[in-house]
């Protein structure tokens, strides 16, 4: 009978006009995530605290409504409950240009951040370690707090930092960010000959046996499939979409996404305009190149530059995107992958600018009505929603006990 449901259901998901949800599809969408919270695949606020404050960060009032900071956040604690967040995976991010020791100092530093805003508001958050974890903490309506390392660089070739990571909270390592790392190809570079190293291949191993999750976002279709061929766990992407509604190369191919299946892997859809929206996508191409034309154009002259840009944007206006773009992505991402293999990753605070109606984390009760205002049922919204992260985490777990007694390899990249 679901598979009958499931087919009709995907007939009615195609269109992005749809109405604003009403009272009762809200209150719907409320006691969906009553019995299953949101837990969402990457979130930036460390990164933006330490952008806005510094250390200072400590001193912030972090119960504070945060849109009223001199440099507006997307995150703060009222607006994670308002939204049923009851897990978050926090970036723990450092640029792909900051390599070697200088860039495991930075992660260390940003993990600090976490475990800070942890320990600060213990009444608010607290660390899991494992999907048991998250569902005995969310059941307190606190935010139980796990992080993820954005880039296989971070770990400067080395699996004991790869495992200290782990040892301090860290549960899925995103294998590239923009550049190739030693062992991994980055989808936004040229790809290389062997996408994934034989000392990549032991990383992932490694990943493995700790029980720490693979995540795929940020890395080319040759290291997604590699990967896929390579993992004895399930595999998420963090923050991706589909590639087959908006060809961008941050997003999922579809010909990855039955591997994806395969593999018991889950695709967290983004919120990230350009990534979504094909037109959007195209519109900040062309920015980009009227920005390298003026800066041919009119050398040294930036006063000239910034008055030609700003005469460009007047005429280009921003195309809109908003919260039935993601719905879009979504039923796209289970048409093809199956709704057990579909989650949600905003990257809310490591963007510039969301969708309309997903403008912070107190949104996500709008994307599950929008969803269920689509003829997604109830039970396939709390899958969504973290049911289905849930899943693949506990099979990772199940996967690490039996590598239990293996030793770690001793590979050098």
């Amino acid at each position: 009978m679901r598979m009958i449901i499931t087919g009709l259901v995907l007939g009615l998901l195609a269109t992005s006009a749809m109405a604003a949800p009403d009272a009762a599809v809200m209150k719907r969408a409320e006691a969906v995530l009553k019995r299953q919270p949101i837990i969402d695949g990457h979130n930036d606020w460390p990164g933006a605290l330490r952008g806005s404050f510094g250390e200072g960060w400590w001193s912030q009032d972090l119960k504070a409504d945060s849109r009223q900071f001199k440099r507006p956040l997307m995150t703060d604690i009222p607006r994670l409950h308002q939204g049923r967040v009851g897990g978050q995976f926090w970036s723990v991010y450092v640029p792909a240009t900051v390599t070697g020791p200088a860039a495991v100092k930075a992660t260390i530093e940003q993990i600090d951040i976490v475990r800070g805003f942890v320990g600060k508001y213990p009444n608010d958050f607290e660390l899991a370690g494992s999907a048991a974890d998250i569902r005995r903490i969310q059941k307190t309506g606190k935010v139980a707090s796990l992080m993820g390392v954005e880039g296989g660089s971070q770990i400067d070739n080395s699996l004991p930092v790869l495992r200290a990571y782990h040892a301090l909270g860290v549960r899925y390592m995103t294998l590239t960010h923009t550049k190739h790392n030693d062992w991994a190809d980055s989808a936004n570079e040229p790809a290389r000959a062997q996408p994934l190293s034989d000392y990549g291949k032991a990383v992932i191993r490694e990943m493995n046996r700790i029980g720490m999750l693979v995540d795929l976002s940020h890395v080319s279709p040759g290291t997604m499939k590699a990967v896929l061929a390579t993992t004895k766990a399930p595999v998420i992407f963090s923050h991706s979409s589909a590639r087959g509604l908006a060809d961008h190369v941050r997003n999922v191919p579809d010909d990855v996404l039955p591997l994806v299946k395969a593999n018991g892997g889950v695709v967290m859809a983004t919120f990230v305009p350009g990534f979504i929206n094909a037109k959007r996508q195209a519109w900040e191409a062309a920015r980009g190149g009227e920005r390298a034309r003026l800066a041919a154009l009119y050398i040294g002259d930036v006063p000239r530059q910034m008055a030609a840009m700003a005469d460009w944007m007047a005429r280009n206006p921003l195309p809109p995107v908003g919260l039935a773009d993601v719905a879009d992505h979504i039923a796209h991402l289970v048409k093809l992958a199956g709704v057990d293999h579909v989650g949600i990753g905003g990257d809310l605070d490591g963007i510039d600018s969301t969708p309309t109606g997903l403008e912070g984390v107190e949104t996500y009760p709008a994307l599950i009505a929008e969803l269920l205002q689509r003829g997604f049922s109830e039970a396939d919204c709390e899958k969504i929603a973290g049911g289905n992260l849930l899943r693949a985490m506990e099979a990772a777990e199940k996967v690490a006990a039996g590598m239990a007694g293996e030793l770690p390899a001793d590979v050098r990249p």
